[in-house]
């Protein structure tokens, strides 16, 4: 780390050490090919390998179901939440969502626009947005037979997480942007799981989705422009078009880490678990720091929204933060103050440094917060 800084960016985040030296070599020289791994042809025999073995590896760590399809897709989370109402709500059904921020209130925007379109409804069925997001809904009011049932399960922006699925009865879509393959996933509870990868598993502007072939079968055939259609996309194995093949083979490699690394998404979960402790005890035992999410159960170990007592005091610890080392403190404009972004590939050892940062911190500057508020 002599030549690195801690990186807490929400996204794009820090990326595994092994992975980018690897990625490095395979520029150049891709396992003796003779070409950079950028100069592949995604239908050559030396891509073919680099796609198998990067969803064998998926499937392996992530237990995905043989009758779940993996996709290597374009366009990040976003595009699938955009694409998932044109694909799976019909006229005269209804989609439920659950509003816990900004990325399911996005979502809540494109599918109420589509299904006016096309005479269908959507059911917000649970908000925390009275609260500013600083927990995850506490009532809920599913549809019966709903087409489906979409939910962040990780919210970046505000630091909350569901720990268990939401118990709805129409088939469950998750957007796991922000946790995907830090814990394990209950797979067949969902009909669809997806996520960005520049959190977890890779570069920016890539998706990975995993469907499972009765979900998929719903979609209408031959109605969506064929780069949206999802069961075009599983029939070529992400290779209708040209693919993102940098971005698939560095999701692959992130797979391979994580397999050497952690074992299971078990180890995985416990690790990071651990590590968000840390964070979390050190906010918790002082006077000075506060976190956003104050119900324990809700609170995310990906995504740790806090402050000091002061919005001026908020922006002299980025300040200083920034200039010991560790960057991309600051909080999203929603709600300020700071947030550490800690997925999988952030070392714990930049957790405690943190920790010690604001101790030092907090006895420097904790008599000028208290004269603030007198």
């Amino acid at each position: 780390m002599s030549d690195r800084v801690f990186n807490f960016s929400a996204g794009p985040a820090a990326l595994p050490e092994p992975v980018i030296q690897q990625a490095q070599k395979d520029l150049w020289n891709f396992r003796g090919s003779g070409m950079g791994i950028l100069e592949l042809s995604h239908r050559g025999t030396w891509f073919d390998t680099v796609l198998e073995e990067a969803e064998a590896d998926c499937r392996h760590i992530g237990k995905v179901p043989a009758d779940y399809r993996i996709l290597f897709l374009q366009g990040g989370a976003t595009t699938q939440a955009d694409t998932i109402p044109m694909s799976f709500l019909a006229p005269g059904k209804t989609a439920d969502y659950i509003d816990t921020g900004k990325w399911a209130a996005d979502a809540v925007v494109e599918a109420t626009r589509h299904a006016k379109n096309i005479g269908a409804h959507v059911n917000v069925a649970g908000s925390s947005k009275d609260v500013n997001y600083n927990r995850l809904p506490t009532n809920y009011s599913f549809t019966a037979d709903g087409a489906y049932c979409l939910y962040v399960s990780n919210n970046t922006i505000f630091g909350t997480q569901y720990q268990t699925p939401p118990d709805a009865p129409a088939p469950l879509i998750g957007d796991m942007s922000s946790d995907f393959f830090s814990r394990p996933m209950d797979i067949k509870r969902h009909a669809m799981l997806y996520g960005g990868a520049q959190k977890n598993l890779g570069p920016a502007g890539q998706a990975l989705v995993i469907v499972s072939d009765e979900f998929l079968a719903t979609a209408p055939a031959d109605t969506l422009g064929r780069m949206f259609d999802y069961q075009v996309q599983a029939k070529k194995q992400s290779r209708f078009n040209t693919p993102n093949t940098f971005a698939i083979y560095l999701m692959g490699q992130v797979f391979k880490w994580i397999i050497t690394e952690f074992g299971t998404l078990e180890q995985a979960e416990t690790y990071n678990r651990d590590k968000a402790a840390i964070l979390y005890d050190a906010i918790d035992s002082s006077d000075f720091y506060s976190a956003h999410v104050q119900n324990l159960a809700d609170r995310s170990y990906m995504n740790l929204p806090f402050m000091t007592p002061t919005p001026e005091l908020d922006k002299l610890f980025i300040k200083e933060a920034d200039s010991k080392g560790f960057t991309t403190l600051a909080g999203h404009r929603a709600i300020g103050g700071m947030r550490a972004s800690i997925y999988n590939a952030f070392p714990v050892e930049g957790c405690r440094k943190l920790v010690k940062f604001m101790h030092n911190f907090e006895r420097e500057h904790a008599s000028k917060a208290t004269a603030s508020v007198q």
